[in-house]
């Protein structure tokens, strides 16, 4: 089996940010099945350009092409979606060139590079399987980035038609599931949920960074790590917040390990308040992360509180419960059920600077609790969430359309 998978965003763990589906891929190759993607030449994070040496780019088996991209994703919201249209364009072509693909995936957001995928498909008469990873347009209007009534009409148009146009819709959340059903009429026997999750043996919970501690300086310190994007959706001003209410703890520091569209204005408000509890490092390639989050004694994860931030499973949660660090969580709703139920770590309202300086504290003071939170967390994330597991789950998904197309 070969399939193909148009993903503008794309990333290896030479990049950073999420890799749910080159981990995907990558289980497919080991056994014995075929992956390539199409991806953008251009950096979603931080609008560089992608360079590779050879087309296709083969990472642990799994064939990646580079797209011609615009490079104006990060400039304004109208010259993002004109880049998100370039590659629409481009994937097109470039996906056409890949020989023998037996099933062709998109995946959204942005929903652009569904129809990419669906037209593939259609014209090499291939099924064609639609991911969601968030529920778009939702976000952007509940987020307040989409208010044009024209647009909005266009999203909503494009979301219909790629709902009913594919084989088969995939999801990575259960709340997604649930939306589709309930809210956009789908039949249940069209959705899939295979949820977002983590491999464990890329995480040794006895390490302790070391090295990146003393890199940083951070030998002493009780470090409180953030990871991922820094966009509005991520809400650091609260994390902000949080750090100046403890700025006379000389023992606490939050690390904030990522890039994106507010990160120069979190580090201009770091610079204006002189808060000198928080590091910023940039983006790092996900194969540092196991080390960056052995180096930290407990993680933090917030989203704006939002309703429809209530439905998703952030990637990088079962990455912190994988490396078994106790989390603080300022987002509501599904993955607060995971970390609750794993008595994983502490939630906090999303927003609330003030209880999330206090579940800092909480961990930093009795780190027995804290240790224990980040084993539950490690136990639970193993059994329920394991990459390898979700991969045969996918693999068998792939198989199944292949053999009955809708």
């Amino acid at each position: 089996m070969k399939f193909l998978l148009i993903h503008q965003i794309f990333l290896s763990p030479k990049e950073g940010g999420g890799t749910r589906h080159f981990e995907l891929a990558r289980f497919a190759v080991q056994k014995g099945h075929h992956a390539s993607v199409v991806a953008s030449d251009v950096s979603y994070l931080d609008g560089k350009p992608i360079l590779t040496e050879s087309e296709p780019e083969i990472i642990e088996g799994v064939e990646i092409y580079h797209a011609r991209t615009l490079n104006t994703i990060n400039r304004s919201f109208t010259l993002r979606v004109i880049a998100f249209f370039s590659f629409m364009i481009t994937a097109v072509f470039k996906g056409l060139k890949v020989k023998d693909i037996d099933i062709v995936m998109g995946t959204s957001p942005p929903l652009f590079q569904g129809l990419s995928a669906w037209m593939i498909a259609a014209l090499r008469r291939k099924p064609f399987l639609m991911e969601i990873r968030d529920l778009w347009p939702d976000f952007a209007i509940d987020m307040g980035v989409l208010k044009n009534p024209v647009l909005i009409w266009i999203a909503r148009r494009i979301e219909v038609f790629l709902y009913r146009r594919a084989d088969h819709l995939l999801v990575n959340s259960p709340a997604y599931r649930t939306y589709l059903l309930e809210q956009r009429g789908i039949a249940s026997e069209k959705v899939t949920v295979i949820a977002n999750g983590v491999d464990p043996s890329m995480f040794d919970p006895e390490e302790k960074g070391l090295e990146f501690r003393s890199e940083l300086g951070l030998e002493d310190k009780f470090v409180i790590a953030y990871t991922g994007a820094i966009g509005p959706a991520n809400d650091l001003v609260t994390i902000t917040r949080a750090a100046e209410r403890l700025r006379d703890r000389k023992d606490l520091c939050f690390l904030i390990v990522g890039d994106g569209k507010d990160r120069p204005q979190i580090e201009k408000i770091v610079a204006e308040q002189k808060l000198e509890n928080i590091r910023m490092v940039g983006l790092r390639p996900k194969s540092e992360m196991p080390s960056i989050l052995a180096a930290a004694d407990a993680c933090l994860a917030t989203l704006k509180n939002i309703p429809m931030f209530k439905t998703t499973y952030p990637n990088k949660i079962f990455d912190y419960m994988a490396a078994g660090r106790p989390i603080v969580l300022g987002i509501d709703g599904v993955i607060r059920e995971v970390v609750e139920k794993a008595n994983a770590g502490i939630f906090v309202c999303p927003g609330d600077d003030q209880k999330l300086a206090e579940a800092v504290v909480k961990l930093a003071d009795d780190r027995a609790s804290a240790k224990e939170m980040g084993h539950n967390g490690r136990e639970y994330v193993s059994k329920h969430f394991n990459r390898a597991c979700q991969s045969d789950e996918f693999v068998k998904l792939l198989e199944n359309l292949i053999q009955n197309p809708a």
